[in-house]
């Protein structure tokens, strides 16, 4: 039995109720059997410059989804080290899970930046983009190949939003899980 399986790749620096909103409708509207957190150790298109370590960016991804049964997180980038591309993560995936199916989920942000991505045209036959939209980002939603379109809640929360909230002393609950913030304030993070 082949399983259909989502993927939410990033930095998540921290990942936020965002994140899990948009995993938790692809999961639904696309009948996902999981939804795997990929963390990436080293983003090729970003220039990180963040008060958090690769290892506490693994730590607060797992934080975030661990009570969900339906959301894991593969450490494939994590344990490949240096910058990672999504069609050599898709490749090795593929490989060892033959039967699956995938499903790369994102906002409408990064659906318009998939021209730059690496070989995209090869990364559009091994998975389904699943394209929502986001706050700002409207998605133009046409006929293509490798593309599907989902319906999410609109809101308009970010990684970098947080860290700058963080910065100033206000409060993130309710941004984030109580896991991430409580992991977030014991470890001193974006202060």
């Amino acid at each position: 039995m082949s399983e259909r399986i989502g993927i939410v790749g990033g930095t998540f620096d921290p990942p936020h109720i965002a994140h899990l909103m948009l995993a938790e409708e692809a999961l639904h509207s696309l009948d996902l059997d999981e939804v795997w957190f990929i963390p990436v150790y080293t983003p090729p298109h970003k220039n990180m410059k963040s008060d958090s370590t690769p290892e506490q960016r693994l730590e607060l991804i797992k934080a975030a989804v661990k009570d969900h049964p339906d959301f894991h997180v593969s450490t494939i980038e994590y344990e490949r080290r240096g910058p990672s591309y999504s069609i050599d993560t898709i490749r090795m995936l593929k490989e060892e899970y033959t039967a699956a199916s995938f499903y790369f989920i994102i906002g409408g942000d990064m659906k318009a930046q998939l021209h730059t991505w690496k070989d995209i045209e090869l990364l559009k036959k091994l998975v389904t983009f699943a394209v929502a939209d986001r706050p700002g980002y409207f998605a133009e939603k046409m006929d293509e190949d490798g593309i599907q379109y989902i319906e999410a809640p609109l809101l308009d929360i970010s990684s970098t939003d947080i860290r700058e909230r963080m910065r100033l002393g206000k409060s993130i609950r309710y941004y984030v899980t109580e896991e991430v913030r409580d992991f977030i304030e014991k470890q001193g993070l974006y202060e």
